[in-house]
C-alpha cells in the first residue's frame, strides 16, 4: 500500500482496472486497492480522528468500488473515489453522532421526596380533604403549612391583615381535621370491627 498518488502511467491503468473490476476480477480490485488505499487512508485520517472510523469508512469505499465499478466514467479515478470515500465517512460521523445522542441521553427524573409529599398532599386524602374546606382556608393552609411562608409573609401575599391570617389557619385546622375524620368514617367497613 503506497502513501502517495499514483504516477501519471498508473492513472492511464486505472481505467483499465476499474473496467477490470466491473467485470469481477478480484486481482484487479486488489491491484487497484494497493494503488489507492494509502493515500485515500492519510487523507481521510485528516478528517477523522479515529482510526477504527478511516479503516472502515476505506473498506466500505473499496466495496462500493466493487459494486459500481461500472459507473465510473473518463481515466481520472482519484476525484471519484475521494467522493465515495468522503460521502462514507460523512455516512459514518452521522450514525456514530446519532449514537452518541442515544447513549448519553439524560436518564428520566424521578421525583424528589419533596414532590412525592406534595403530590400526596394533593391527591391523597388530604388533597381531597383540602378540597372540601371553603377556597380562603384552603389559601392559608397552603401558603402556611406547605409552602412554609411565615404569618406576615403569607399576610402580604395573600392580602389580608395577619390576624386575619392567624384566625383562619386555626379554623382551616379544626376544618380539615373535620373533613379527613369524615373521609375515614366513609373508607369504614360495614359492619363494624369482627
Amino acid at each position: 500500500m503506497r502513501l502517495f498518488r499514483p504516477r501519471r502511467a498508473d492513472r492511464d491503468d486505472d481505467a483499465a482496472l476499474l473496467r477490470a473490476v466491473a467485470g469481477g476480477d478480484q486481482t484487479a480490485l486488489a491491484t487497484f486497492y494497493d494503488r489507492h488505499a494509502g493515500w485515500l487512508f492519510a487523507r481521510l485520517s485528516r478528517r477523522c480522528a479515529d482510526p477504527e472510523t478511516v479503516r472502515e469508512v476505506l473498506q466500505d469505499t473499496f466495496l462500493t468500488v466493487w459494486r459500481s465499478a461500472a459507473s465510473h466514467r473518463g481515466t481520472e479515478c482519484g476525484g471519484w473515489l475521494w467522493v465515495i470515500a468522503s460521502r462514507r465517512l460523512v455516512d459514518a460521523q452521522r450514525v456514530q453522532a446519532r449514537a452518541e445522542r442515544v447513549e448519553y441521553a439524560p436518564p428520566p427524573v424521578a421525583p424528589s421526596a419533596e414532590e412525592r409529599v406534595l403530590d400526596g398532599l394533593e391527591y391523597g386524602d388530604v388533597g381531597a380533604a383540602l378540597n372540601r374546606i371553603s377556597p380562603e382556608l384552603r389559601e392559608v393552609l397552603r401558603a402556611t403549612v406547605v409552602d412554609g411562608l411565615t404569618t406576615r409573609e403569607a399576610a402580604q401575599l395573600l392580602g389580608i391583615p395577619e390576624g386575619t391570617v392567624k384566625t383562619r389557619a386555626m379554623r382551616a385546622r379544626r376544618e380539615l381535621r373535620a373533613a379527613l375524620a369524615q373521609l375515614s368514617e366513609d373508607r369504614a367497613p360495614l359492619g363494624g370491627l369482627a
